[in-house]
């Protein structure tokens, strides 16, 4: 009798700690598979709009930076945040395809920024690509919100009313492609001049004393920001470009190395994503290497020659005698 006693304490145990939420809020080595199941499961089709911003998480479900970062590579979020910005992770979603991936939505929250991205696993819970869906903005009268259908389109709506109280809409429909990218495949606008927002440069305040640190432009939505490195062998840049009217966008921030006077390289600790830079002239010429992949559309490059903006000098302030 004591036996089948003690033999039901021990079930009773077991099924307690199988059942038991595994904590991600540590710095401790989780699995992949729990990591996968703090994500609630949702059913198509699904809709997370900006009112998420207001939501006060419980501190139990939230996922730290560096657990995140054991599944998901730092560049998917670090390009979006300050240099050294760790936001916290806040699970929102899980939805399982018939291919078994994993789609997952969260929010990454800091005391100034709160974002919200969609990530995708394969079957082997291993990243494949990630999409930003958008943003909190204070300073911006705007709606957000972001539906994932039955076909597993991942359409994104900015909307808004303008002075005459008419609603005002943008939309931009993504697909995944075979190849691992979120391909825009529609864009919808009833805006009467559909500006684009402004491009956010993570780099802009840094120094800028090294000879080649400056900006390089080809026009307004295409720019490559080269900032100070830590010593004079290394600089950091931010790169940004729009092609083909839009429909091919890419963007990467990073440190590349000189390999002589006026060459450079990048290369990614994650990937095999390498960028050449050569100076000369007031100007850079860029060129991908390797797979960029991760951080550009499918039909376009890192490349290109652009063009060193003049920093216009303080003007001089004239002494009255």
């Amino acid at each position: 009798m004591k036996k089948c006693c003690w033999l039901m304490v021990l079930m009773l145990l077991l099924l307690g700690c199988k059942g038991r939420k595994i904590s991600m809020s540590g710095s401790d080595k989780v699995n992949a598979d729990d990591f996968v199941e703090a994500f609630e499961t949702v059913k198509l089709p699904y809709l997370v709009s900006d009112s998420v911003f207001s939501k006060k998480f419980n501190d139990s479900s939230l996922i730290s930076y560096s657990v995140f970062t054991q599944f998901i590579p730092d560049t998917v979020i670090s390009k979006h945040f300050p240099k050294g910005e760790k936001p916290d992770i806040y699970p929102l979603a899980r939805i399982s395809t018939e291919k078994k991936e994993n789609y997952l939505v969260c929010d990454a929250v800091t005391d100034a920024k709160e974002l919200v991205y969609l990530l995708c696993l394969n079957k082997e819970n291993k990243f494949i690509a990630s999409k930003l869906l958008f943003a909190y903005e204070k300073s911006l009268d705007y709606n957000s919100f972001a539906q994932i259908d039955n076909k597993l389109t991942i359409t994104i709506t900015h909307q808004h009313h303008n002075k005459d109280a008419e609603l005002k809409y943008k939309k931009d429909a993504y697909v995944l492609t075979d190849s691992g990218r979120f391909m825009l495949i529609l864009t919808e606008s009833n805006e009467e001049s559909a500006k684009p927002p402004d491009i956010l440069n993570p780099i802009d305040t840094l120094p800028r004393k090294h000879k080649f640190s400056g900006d390089y432009i080809i026009d307004k939505r295409n720019l490559i920001s080269v900032r100070d490195g830590k010593s004079a062998g290394s600089f950091l840049f931010f790169v940004h470009f729009e092609k083909d009217n839009g429909t091919c966008n890419g963007e990467l921030k990073g440190k590349a190395k000189f390999l002589s006077a006026n060459t450079a390289q990048y290369r990614g600790s994650t990937d095999p994503c390498t960028i050449n830079f050569s100076f000369g002239n007031n100007k850079v010429n860029m060129k991908e290497v390797d797979g960029c992949g991760n951080y550009r559309d499918i039909k376009c490059f890192f490349e290109g020659t652009y063009y060193k903006k003049v920093t216009p000098k303080p003007k001089a302030i004239k002494k009255k005698h």
